[in-house]
């Protein structure tokens, strides 16, 4: 493991799960924020942060080990000195983040790696006039990272393969789950997926289908469930024997139905399902479909026990 320290710009709550992240991992990081309210809270909610995970069983190493990793400094070529990796959490502007990427990157070592926690804004709106914008790109992680552990790797048309490669294996290497997107496009994967939902959910409150409560009640208690164990294509590959082909046949008319009436018209052409059946099979051929299922339901068997076991401690 390199000993060179991880350097984390901003001090908010993505910057402070960011740098226990790395901490648990083993590295040693810097924390920068110019706000001396903010430089001065991250002790206690890092500590709080770790508590809860020893509570669980979730750490290797003593909260104090942990966090003795941890520094936090005004300073930016204090906290970027000698690091192997720059993880901005500034707030989601391009004018600050373009600022910021072109004094970082004369600051950072010219090896490290240059990463935006953004949202939403590809590297390529703040990065593009960087001198070493080849090592620029966007690693998105759910909210909170250290409980989520997939962050989205979104390089810029500019960014070196290389870099992402480095970045990927840096964050496996910290039990982060790092997902490539092959090209930049608005929101990334994370937030479509997310703004789907959240757009029909409206609608069905709109248009008086069901409550809010019972909305959340569907995702919760059945989507959601499922969800933590597989994602949508594994789902639909599970739920009908033949597999995901099999289901676009069945199914794939009645989805494009209530696509249509929302104005979306995107049918799961023979093309698209068979691409995306290719790579289903690549990870499950259909001989080993009932020895999947069975995998399913033990995690969501666990899943469950898991849930109930928080509900009983709630009711303690």
């Amino acid at each position: 493991m390199s000993t060179r320290p991880i350097a984390i710009v901003g001090a908010g709550s993505i910057g402070v799960a960011w740098a226990l992240t790395f901490a648990r991992g083993g590295r040693t990081v810097r924390v920068q924020d110019p706000d001396a309210a903010r430089r001065d809270a991250v002790a206690a909610e890092l500590n709080e942060r770790l508590v809860a995970l020893d509570r669980h069983g979730l750490l290797d190493e003593s909260v104090a080990t942990i966090a003795a990793r941890v520094t936090v400094t005004a300073e930016l070529a204090v906290a970027v000195a000698d690091a192997e990796h720059v993880q901005e959490c500034a707030p989601e502007r391009v004018d600050l983040k373009r600022e910021l990427f072109t004094t970082l990157d004369g600051l950072a070592p010219a090896d490290a790696s240059l990463a935006s926690s953004s949202s939403f804004l590809p590297a390529s709106q703040f990065a593009d006039e960087v001198p070493g914008r080849a090592r620029c790109l966007v690693a998105h992680p759910g909210n909170p990272p250290h409980l989520l552990p997939a962050v989205e790797l979104v390089p810029a048309p500019f960014t070196d393969q290389a870099v992402v490669d480095r970045l990927a294996a840096l964050l496996e290497s910290v039990g982060m789950s790092p997902v490539r997107l092959k090209r930049e496009v608005d929101g990334f994967v994370f937030n479509r997926l997310q703004g789907a939902v959240l757009r029909e959910a409206y609608c069905l409150v709109r248009d008086g289908v069901i409550d809010v409560e019972d909305l959340d009640r569907v995702v919760r208690d059945g989507l959601g469930r499922r969800w933590a164990v597989v994602g949508p294509f594994e789902t639909v590959d599970l739920n009908t024997r033949g597999g995901i082909a099999a289901h676009a046949e069945r199914m794939g008319p009645s989805y494009e139905r209530m696509g249509a009436e929302r104005g979306q018209h995107d049918p799961w052409t023979p093309e698209l399902v068979d691409t995306v059946d290719t790579q289903r099979r690549r990870q499950l051929p259909l001989d080993r479909w009932d020895e999947r299922i069975a995998w399913r339901d033990e995690r969501l068997l666990a899943v469950a026990a898991a849930l109930a076991g928080a509900g009983e401690r709630e009711d303690a």
